[in-house]
């Protein structure tokens, strides 16, 4: 097996089964009525957004914080954030009591057996299409989700769609070394880069790893980023000796089987 063929096999494994898919679509289903039923008017719509609508979220064993975002927008807009936050906190220990519960702005994480769910509430904006989201506990900050959805169809149409596989492949190296990134500050990031045209999913991955940058000054990440490159270098090396085996080997340091 070449590098490539390799991370392409890993690629298509970095998306939810379908029994897995089968759950989720079942506990939202759930979610809806048990919305509708405990807010009734006070909530004029809900959601899922974030990567479970654009092909990329992964499937737990490959990421442990892998969750279904999901957005609840309420009718009445003259409370704070924490209000809506403590709002959706009672309406889970209502229904999940049994579940992990816990607020995570702007979110309410609940945790079920086989998936975790971001609540988030929101306010329809009052111009445009775009909701109010919380930023802290008292501000609200805009967001559209359909706007980044729309880029990266885009982005992976214009790159062979190999955009959406090099997200899932980057996503899983991240969850695999600790979370060196936040997970869509790292799906943001690169669909603003300009790749070379690319024949391969090779391509796209390594050139993704040797283009990552990191503002931080926590040491592990800068390690884990640098050690990445690193290993980036040897398969090229490798592969340029004829080496095969050897880099496929060392690329599975960083996408593992």
């Amino acid at each position: 097996m070449t590098v490539n063929s390799y991370l392409v096999k890993r690629a298509s494994d970095a998306v939810l089964s379908s029994n897995e898919q089968s759950s989720i679509e079942t506990s939202i289903s759930t979610l809806r009525t048990r919305l509708n039923s405990y807010f009734a008017k006070d909530v004029s719509n809900h959601f899922k957004f974030g990567s479970s609508t654009r092909g990329t979220i992964l499937p737990r064993r490959m990421d442990p914080q892998s969750d279904i975002d999901y957005m609840v927008v309420f009718n009445d807009d003259r409370y704070t954030p924490q209000t809506y936050l403590n709002k959706l906190s009672a309406f889970a220990r209502n229904w999940y009591f049994s579940s992990e519960i816990k607020q995570s702005t702007p979110s309410i994480v609940l945790e079920l057996d086989h998936i975790k769910f971001d609540l988030v509430p929101a306010l329809k904006d009052t111009y445009g299409s775009g909701y109010q989201i919380p930023n802290g506990p008292n501000a609200w900050q805009s967001t559209d989700p359909n706007d980044f959805n729309a880029a990266l169809i885009q982005k992976n149409t214009d790159n062979r769609s190999l955009i959406k596989t090099t997200v899932r492949l980057l996503k899983f190296w991240n969850a695999s070394k600790g979370y060196v990134f936040e997970s869509f500050s790292l799906e943001k990031w690169l669909i603003s880069q300009h790749y070379y045209p690319q024949d391969n999913q090779r391509d796209y991955f390594l050139q993704s790893i040797e283009k990552l940058g990191i503002n931080t000054t926590t040491q592990w990440r800068k390690d884990a980023l640098e050690r990445a490159k690193q290993i980036v270098d040897n398969v090229r090396q490798y592969e340029r000796s004829g080496m095969l085996a050897t880099a496929e080997a060392e690329v599975k340091k960083l996408i593992p089987e």
